[in-house]
């Protein structure tokens, strides 16, 4: 599993960042971007996300 961005859905709010204690989202080019290696995947930016434009997606 890995968190995924819709970046059509995103519009940069840094809401998600707010929620990940673990630092593993960042904007970049107005858009909410993962850091695989940092994330634990519990998922705490999910909720947060006002666009819905975060999810889990399969690996690949």
């Amino acid at each position: 599993m890995k968190i995924y961005i819709d970046r059509n859905k995103c519009h940069g709010s840094g809401e998600c960042l707010k929620a990940c204690p673990h630092g593993a989202l960042q904007i970049i080019d107005y858009k909410a971007v993962v850091d695989h290696n940092r994330c634990d995947l519990d998922g705490l930016c999910i909720p947060a996300c006002p666009h819905d434009a975060i999810l889990f997606t399969e690996d690949g």
